[in-house]
């Protein structure tokens, strides 16, 4: 029964017959009720929690079973969408043309029609592949700034490694520029060092927030699995960088991490002009969220530095559609030669997994780049489970080498747009996490990240199909078994 009691053989007959209707109704009203705005397969597993697990399965669906942000932030978005795509409407500023195949400004449309934040035209933009280097670069230019300086990043921490630049952040607010700095209250929260970055946070005059934080004697309660997984930070809006790395030392302070020398590998971007206010726009919209002041004055379109299209793609579950995974999606079925990925979680829903798959049978060359050896066992196993239906289809699966931790995030196609940011290829970045993303149509920026991509490649094992398939069956069993988690993580 749905409402398992332990004295249940004790109760009268009567309550014994109405606790039995009621598990009968609340099954068969489950039945029409999570199947809706859900996709099939995970409607499909909280049915199955339910029915197996009752009791537990339906607590964890009412805990969990949302995966939408407040009313009041969703709104927010809306308000912000609004305002951006009228200030575009009235300037004639912004340079919002590019050149590229038809399949392109498809694209862009499908991102400005889902996110708001155009194409434009005007940018410097060059890859940081280095840890450290990425690091000193940012510190350099806060150093410089004069009026503002935005820091968004999913985790943070102040150690030997990132004191550089937090010391920059500190001696700019010292010196009279506005620092705002966010962070996700749980992705911070559960590295080493958490309270001594608060208290170096309050003593300082850096304006701070947690980003979707969890506390509930303030009254701040949300599904807890819901983050805010994205790494921004502007520079007066002049300069910006995003990409997929956190604030905070190789191995993220964690002392098993350092036995083994487990090191995470990352890309950044640095970007000058216009795309630099509109990753601004991400973060003032953030910002916004956590203390309803919209930093309006700082949305200004900056001045064009170099020749180089960007979007800025917006997502998550303030969101009603997954702005990423159609992005992904759409440019990925329009690969003609080359297509390669770098994604430290590759869990694929149906819909990227067929694209995927589609292109390499259709004659792309598609190479896919994964760590040896993930940090997260349920989401590597599940990544683990595709590969033969992947190397099955013809793409090539380059596994880099242990004990480090591929955890970049981005790809190309044919030599006409790179993609980059914080998104993963899998169900939590698609639907539970605030991302970010960067289209970059050209050439230029296309080489720059073949450049990378053959750095991976170069010392990368190749997986062989042959070789996969003869694993250990426990291993195979495990991997089958986190799959069936992928829908929910």
């Amino acid at each position: 029964m749905l409402l398992q009691l332990p004295l249940i053989g004790l109760l009268p007959d009567w309550l014994t017959f109405a606790l039995g209707v009621l598990d009968l109704v609340i099954r068969v009203v489950v039945l029409g009720i999570i199947p809706g705005n859900r996709r099939p397969t995970t409607a499909m597993a909280w049915l199955l929690a339910i029915f197996f697990i009752p009791t537990l399965g339906l607590v964890l669906f009412l805990l969990f079973g949302n995966f939408r942000l407040s009313r009041r932030r969703r709104e927010q978005q809306q308000e912000v969408s609004a305002r951006v795509r009228a200030a575009l409407a009235a300037s004639h500023d912004v340079d919002t043309t590019f050149p590229g195949p038809e399949w392109l400004h498809s694209a862009a449309a499908l991102n400005r029609h889902l996110g708001s934040l155009p194409m434009v035209n005007g940018n410097t933009i060059r890859l940081i592949p280095g840890y450290e280097d990425a690091l000193a670069e940012m510190a350099e230019a806060v150093r410089n700034a004069k009026r503002f300086v935005n820091a968004e990043f999913y985790i943070m921490s102040w150690d030997d490694v990132t004191d550089e630049l937090f010391t920059a952040l500190k001696e700019a607010a010292d010196r009279g520029v506005e620092v705002r700095v966010l962070f996700d209250h749980l992705g911070t929260l559960r590295i080493h060092g958490y309270r001594d970055l608060k208290r170096r946070l309050k003593a300082s005059r850096i304006q701070w927030r947690r980003m979707l934080p969890l506390l509930p004697l303030l009254g701040q309660w949300r599904r807890i699995d819901l983050r805010n997984h994205r790494k921004i930070l502007v520079v007066d809006g002049e300069v910006a960088f995003t990409g997929s790395l956190n604030v905070v030392e190789r191995s993220y302070r964690n002392p098993r991490h350092r036995r083994v020398g487990r090191k995470w590998v990352e890309l950044m971007s640095r970007l000058e002009g216009p795309a630099v206010t509109t990753l601004n726009v991400v973060f003032a919209t953030d910002w916004l969220s956590e203390t309803d002041d919209l930093l309006e004055d700082q949305l200004e379109a900056a001045h064009p530095r170099g020749d180089s299209p960007a979007q800025v793609v917006p997502s998550g579950p303030a969101f009603a559609n997954e702005n990423n995974l159609r992005l992904f999606n759409t440019l990925i079925y329009s690969a003609q030669h080359r297509l390669s990925i770098c994604s430290p979680y590759f869990v694929p829903d149906d819909s990227l997994l067929y694209a995927v798959t589609t292109a390499a049978q259709r004659g792309v060359d598609v190479e896919l780049f994964v760590s040896e050896q993930g940090d997260q066992f349920l989401v590597h196993h599940a990544q683990q489970s595709y590969y033969e239906q992947l190397l099955t289809a013809g793409v090539k699966i380059y596994r880099y080498p242990k004990p480090y931790v591929l955890h970049a995030k981005h790809f190309t196609v044919d030599s006409a747009v790179a993609v980059l940011g914080s998104s993963n290829m899998d169900m939590r970045s698609f639907s539970l996490n605030l991302e970010v993303s960067l289209m970059l149509p050209g050439e230029e920026i296309v080489a720059q990240m073949r450049e990378v991509e053959d750095m991976y490649r170069e010392i990368s094992k190749p997986l062989d199909l042959d070789a996969w398939r003869s694993r250990p069956l426990l291993r195979r069993y495990i991997d089958n078994v986190a799959r069936l988690t992928a829908t929910l993580q």
